[in-house]
């Protein structure tokens, strides 16, 4: 058995899950999310606990068996906690701000770069003195505020010489040693 498919997943008070044929919807006080689930696995829902199962031993109801079971326990935390990402802008001059769903971030290039980010994503972002400039993404969607994330952080990513760009918080990056000089 899939290690991670056969965990179970506890449903915690306030949110619901329903099952109607191949689509599954969960609500919870943040919102509601919805997937399309494979015909072949089978989801059954009894005393608070959603467990996954699968027909057969067969390689891919083995790979799908993990992988549904992740994305309800991602849908079952978001719409009852919620998913952060926080970004830092390392650089002097980077700048970054805020109005509705668009950011605008200044990083060195001759122009702004603007994103419009969709109603499901919540963004903010900090400008504090002594400290780069943060940007905080906020959403019940793992895979979407993920997505997002990496696209923003692909705009500049860290260089390894001064360590430059977007990075998430908490990121370590590898530095290089640049030229030596000769003896």
């Amino acid at each position: 058995m899939s290690r991670i498919g056969k965990a179970p997943i506890a449903i915690p008070e306030g949110v619901e899950v329903k099952v109607d044929g191949a689509l599954l919807t969960v609500k919870g006080k943040n919102g509601e999310l919805k997937q399309v689930i494979d015909k072949d696995m089978s989801v059954k829902i009894e005393d608070g606990i959603l467990t996954l199962d699968r027909p057969t031993e067969q390689k891919r109801h083995k790979a799908l068996h993990g992988l549904y079971r992740s994305l309800i326990n991602n849908m079952v935390t978001g719409v009852s906690e919620g998913y952060s990402k926080t970004l830092e802008l390392v650089g002097v001059g980077f700048r970054a701000s805020s109005t509705g769903q668009l950011l605008e971030m200044a990083l060195g290039f001759s122009h702004p770069i603007v994103f419009l980010l969709p109603d499901e994503v919540k963004v903010e972002a900090i400008m504090e003195k002594g400290k780069p400039p943060r940007v905080i993404l906020t959403s019940i969607d793992k895979q979407l505020i993920g997505q997002i994330a990496a696209r923003i952080r692909s705009v500049r990513k860290p260089e390894p010489y001064k360590g430059k760009g977007i990075r998430f918080a908490g990121e370590q990056v590898r530095r290089k040693e640049g030229k030596s000089a000769k003896k």
